[in-house]
């Protein structure tokens, strides 16, 4: 069995969280529905609920799931949500994470999509935050290989309904896009 290392891209992550200056929580994103704090809010519900996935555990504090609620940034929010990336990607470092079903959110899936919905919920919305804060952001060649293997099957006309509402809409491709532009589109936003 194949195992991810999230690793490259939740270290990224937690660089970008750490670097939210306070002023910046009210900031808009791609994401309509949150602006910086909510996103970053999101962020470490979506970290804790898939460490739990991985591990076949509730985690404490996941209760919430990554709604996307600023409200709820404590004090240390930066170290925490960052050593919470950290753990997930350990988390999904045990081959037995893959095996069988894993719960995330509320939504049960097989272990190896649950960790591929988890790399793909850490590249993105890394994107959506280093856009949001007008940082450069290049994740790792294999991490967006790895997303995109994940989010084409459900990004044709044919598989629109099972989409739902967590993704936008598909946008246009150019031919010549590069990986994480394609991704980007596949999963509704223009980058």
């Amino acid at each position: 069995m194949t195992t991810l290392d999230l690793g490259p891209a939740t270290t990224t992550l937690a660089e970008l969280v750490r670097s939210v200056d306070d002023d910046q929580l009210t900031a808009p994103t791609p994401c309509e529905e949150y602006a910086v704090g909510d996103l970053l809010d999101h962020i470490g519900g979506l970290a804790l609920a898939f460490t739990g996935a991985a591990r076949r555990q509730p985690v404490p504090g996941s209760e919430n799931g990554g709604t996307g609620d600023a409200s709820r940034l404590e004090p240390g929010w930066r170290d925490r949500i960052a050593a919470d990336l950290a753990e997930l990607a350990e988390a999904w470092r045990d081959p037995a994470a893959y095996d069988g079903i894993a719960s995330a959110g509320g939504v049960e899936m097989p272990g190896d999509i649950a960790a591929a919905v988890a790399l793909n919920e850490v590249v993105v919305h890394g994107w959506d935050l280093a856009t949001a804060l007008g940082q450069p952001y290049a994740p790792a060649e294999q991490d967006v290989a790895a997303c995109l293997t994940f989010a084409r099957p459900f990004s044709t006309p044919e598989t629109a309904a099972e989409r739902g509402t967590a993704f936008g809409q598909v946008q246009p491709v150019p031919a010549d896009a590069d990986p994480l532009t394609e991704l980007l589109a596949l999963l509704g936003r223009r980058a």
